[in-house]
């Protein structure tokens, strides 16, 4: 299985669709066999969707994340773990043995755009 998960610093990033990175984990028999650390290069929202499913991701764990890209992820057959925070080895760690708590209404609700284009959310950090 192969797993993603939101990351900047190591840490959990809060807002999927701005995420510079995710850390990639190859998981057999429960185990983790490899780890990598890949770049956006400043892909965003929808496109990260695409951007996991070419690179194999199974399972998607992250912090908030709007409706249209839990769709995208959907639509990629990518199954999803939200509204998680911390440190990224620790969660993969607690999703791993079974014990990572996690926010159920994890959905990004509160979007807006500023001048110049600038996007904020109110759903973790960035």
């Amino acid at each position: 299985m192969i797993i993603a998960v939101t990351s900047e610093n190591n840490q959990v990033f809060g807002h999927f669709g701005r995420t510079p990175e995710f850390t990639v984990f190859e998981v057999e028999n429960g185990k983790i066999e490899r780890r990598t650390v890949v770049s956006t290069n400043g892909t965003g929202h929808g496109a990260l969707a695409g951007f996991l499913a070419d690179r194999g991701v199974e399972l998607l764990i992250c912090g908030g994340i709007g409706a249209g890209a839990q769709q995208a992820l959907f639509e990629q057959g990518i199954k999803l773990v939200g509204g998680v925070s911390g440190e990224v080895d620790e969660v993969i760690r607690r999703y791993l043995d079974g014990t990572l708590e996690f926010d159920q209404n994890f959905q990004c609700h509160d979007h807006h755009h500023g001048s110049e284009g600038e996007h904020h959310c109110n759903c973790g950090r960035h």
